[in-house]
């Protein structure tokens, strides 16, 4: 390899030219900390069982740049993104829309934004503005240090699979993605690896209402069972949430515990490692970047005494499981049926109040980014996706992968037409249409792939 590249002088410098950095910061509150993630629980932190971080990786082919930093927080505001990423511009100079950020959405984590949908939830408090202050510049860091430390590297991409941490949430045999995209990055000098880079289509919501300890969950304690292993003490791991809004760990775990947690973070470490004996590099690879963005359209609300009714309904038949001793995942899914009908009360409340409005102006126009690297896409969406558009996303193009609440969210989730159909939680809990918001995104990300694919293909393509 040295005696081709050294061929030629151009050929040798390019190859130079191509780096990669990566760096982690720690930003784990110092204080007790509301964990936000499930609804009418009053839940604060006693203890940190693991770490949250701000994981970075910075990838460069001599020609352009971009910055993925994954974030174990449950949300990300568009407002917190764009601070992060101006910061880290004007540090570094690279442009603010070639950075992806995003949250690995751990439930045992700060709250970090208000939800317009849990905001008569009397429990739920204001996120804290001292801990938001270190939560940003915690990501600006690993941004900037990964920048910072970049050295002349290769990169390759493999598609791992891993099975075990969770199926449909609704129907254990419905659709899901069980592929694990991992990119990984490593010196040209002495081939050490630099970083690890994934996308995984689960929620990581193993731990319950009942834990009070500070975790990423399963995402992060496969983090911790990579760093164990001989000569990955090092390697920085940027995970980030793939199409997961109906997605879950529920018809699997054995108990929502810490060790169940640390044993699903196994199945996911044992199949990064088994992603870094099988990936093949390559010296000269060639990224480029680019950002759409979109108006959403919302959803139509019922009224105010549908929405009561439909509470109590929900609520009439929670209790009838919970009496009838009916399967855990059963009564599961009918508290979220629950939570999903108090939330569609809030929600329409506030479409005639105003407060939608204001939060909806939060959050749009919903950005969509587009990171190539070689053959491969990576998407970045906002908010929380049913897993049907990601596949359908890949049967149009069959190496994009879809990053979702990448750069914002969306206060709440986009779901499918079935979805509404069922009233499931995750329909209640939307607030933007289905099926025209998401299939607007597909839209536009098609449009954007042929772009980029037509303008790496060149002019006889």
């Amino acid at each position: 390899m040295c005696q081709s590249l050294m061929s030629s002088n151009s050929n040798y410098n390019a190859y130079l030219h191509r780096k990669a950095g990566a760096a982690q910061v720690d930003v784990t509150p110092d204080t007790p900390q509301f964990l936000f993630g499930y609804p009418h629980c009053e839940r604060t932190s006693t203890s940190v069982h693991d770490p949250l971080l701000a994981s970075a990786i910075y990838l460069s082919d001599g020609q352009s740049g971009t910055l993925f930093v994954a974030v174990d927080v449950i949300f990300l505001t568009k407002e917190q993104v764009a601070e992060a990423r101006g910061e880290i511009s004007q540090q570094t100079g690279m442009p603010a829309e070639h950075i992806m950020i995003t949250a690995t959405h751990t439930h045992s984590g700060p709250i970090t934004m208000s939800m317009l949908s849990n905001s008569e939830d009397r429990v739920v408090p204001k996120p804290d503005p001292t801990y938001l202050r270190k939560l940003i510049n915690g990501i600006v860091d690993a941004g900037t240090q990964a920048f910072k430390y970049a050295q002349p590297a290769e990169v390759g991409l493999v598609v791992s699979e891993v099975h075990g941490l969770g199926t449909n949430r609704h129907n254990p045999a419905g659709p899901s993605i069980p592929e694990l995209p991992v990119l990984v990055a490593r010196s040209t000098q002495d081939q050490s690896l630099i970083g690890l880079m994934c996308i995984c289509s689960m929620h990581p919501t193993v731990l319950h209402e009942d834990s009070t300890c500070i975790s990423g969950d399963f995402p992060s304690l496969a983090r911790q069972y990579l760093q164990s292993q001989e000569g990955l003490n090092d390697l920085v791991v940027v995970y980030h949430m793939g199409a997961a809004g109906n997605q879950s760990p529920r018809h699997v775990t054995r108990s929502n515990t810490l060790e169940e947690a640390t044993r699903l973070g196994t199945i996911l470490g044992k199949a990064f490692k088994s992603a870094l004996e099988n990936v093949e590099y390559v010296s000269d690879w060639n990224l480029a970047c680019k950002v759409e963005y979109a108006d959403l359209r919302l959803r139509e609300f019922p009224s105010i005494p549908e929405a009561t009714v439909a509470l109590e309904e929900a609520s009439a038949f929670l209790e009838h499981l919970r009496t009838s001793n009916a399967e855990k995942t059963e009564i599961r899914t009918a508290e979220c049926s629950w939570f999903g009908a108090q939330e569609t009360l809030t929600l329409a409340r506030s479409h005639l109040d105003g407060r939608l409005e204001d939060a909806v102006r939060t959050c749009l126009p919903a950005e969509i980014q587009i990171v190539t690297i070689d053959s491969w896409s990576f998407v970045g969406w906002p908010g929380e996706v049913f897993v049907e558009y990601a596949l359908e996303l890949r049967q149009r193009y069959p190496e994009a992968h879809l990053i979702t609440l990448a750069n914002g969210e969306l206060q709440g989730y986009l779901v499918t037409p079935e979805a509404v159909e069922s009233k499931c939680y995750e329909a209640s809990n939307a607030v933007f249409a289905s099926p025209d918001s998401p299939r607007r995104l597909l839209d536009i990300t098609t449009e954007m792939l042929h772009t980029l694919s037509t303008a790496n293909a060149g002019p006889d393509a």
